[in-house]
């Protein structure tokens, strides 16, 4: 049996479905949807063994044979509202959850894949896995980056292989249920269909309107990832899970407005068209918020190729439109 915690979330539901892809069913969903119980669309579609709550999965971790045996955990369960303040609440979800998941697969000898995430590197302007470039700059990249450093720590003893995966802007189907902590791609879908405009933020940190950049990578493409070490069952150690190409917010909002023109039979524009016709259009951080945006994230991906992952990663501009396409679909 597998175990895909966090399985009703983004990340976690699309692993379910990757896993479904190779007809693998024997799955147990781990989640809590306490807060948030529009999660479970997410697994209508899916086919699954058994749904766990969160609470009764941890009471049979703990339990001498309060579980079957597994085959592997795949680890996607957190809190990952980067505006959280509740430190201890982030603390017991993210890290003491992580550690007991953790255990058990290492008594059992199970693989463990789990989320960590680019929110580690915070303030840092190099985004490579090592300790000088960490530096998280709220509780949410703190509490990824202890459990991170936990891991660290046992490497060398290791009874089975554990990787950790450090996302940076995923984007893709499942998420709809993140509210505010989308991704930029389903807030420009959402405001242009709602608006006909797609809202950036003026130029900061050097950059000009719009060209802030970030990492933006295709949930797809976490999944390849996730399984190609689960096949591999290996290495261990932490990666950076990003395109490896950063893309700025104008190439995001160009390519979701021109599919969204596509779909509508109409034919596509250039940046400067689309802010001519008021399609784009640039506003004002609000007060204290320029000081504090991260303008750049690219992840580096040399630990991840020579772990032996060499396939490449789907460019912003046809991830987004394939993306587009599928929010369409479903209305």
């Amino acid at each position: 049996m597998y175990v895909v915690t966090g399985g009703a979330g983004f990340v976690g539901s699309n692993l379910v479905r990757a896993l479904n892809a190779r007809g693998v069913t024997d799955i147990l969903v781990v989640d809590n949807l306490e807060s948030n119980s529009a999660k479970f669309l997410n697994l209508v579609d899916c086919a699954i063994a058994d749904y766990l709550d969160k609470r009764d999965f941890l009471r049979l971790l703990a339990a001498t044979d309060g579980l079957p045996t597994l085959a592997a955990v795949l680890h996607q369960g957190a809190c990952s509202d980067t505006m959280e303040l509740d430190g201890r609440y982030m603390m017991d979800n993210n890290y003491a959850y992580s550690k007991a998941v953790l255990d058990h697969c290492q008594t059992h000898q199970v693989p463990l894949l789990y989320a960590s995430s680019a929110a580690v590197y915070g303030a840092s302007e190099v985004f490579a896995e090592t300790a000088a470039n960490e530096r998280p700059l709220n509780v949410y990249g703190y509490s990824k980056l202890l459990f991170d450093t936990y891991l660290r720590r046992r490497l060398h003893a290791l009874r089975a292989p554990v990787a950790g995966f450090r996302y940076f802007n995923v984007y893709g189907p499942g998420e709809q249920h993140k509210g505010r902590m989308a991704s930029v791609a389903r807030q420009f879908f959402l405001q242009y269909r709602e608006h006909g405009r797609v809202q950036l933020f003026r130029g900061s940190g050097g950059y000009a309107d719009g060209e802030q950049r970030r990492d933006f990578v295709s949930v797809h493409d976490v999944s390849r990832v996730v399984l190609h070490f689960l096949d591999k069952a290996g290495p261990s150690g932490v990666f950076n899970l990003g395109s490896g190409a950063a893309a700025s917010f104008n190439r995001v909002a160009v390519a979701v407005i021109n599919t969204c023109r596509e779909a509508a039979g109409e034919p596509a524009l250039s940046l400067p068209e689309l802010v001519a016709a008021g399609s784009v259009h640039y506003i004002d951080f609000p007060p204290g918020l320029a000081a504090r945006y991260q303008s750049y994230t690219e992840a580096d991906l040399d630990a991840l190729r020579q772990a032996g992952y060499e396939e490449a990663f789907m460019p912003v501009e046809e991830g987004v439109a394939a993306y587009v396409r599928e929010l369409l679909a479903h209305g």
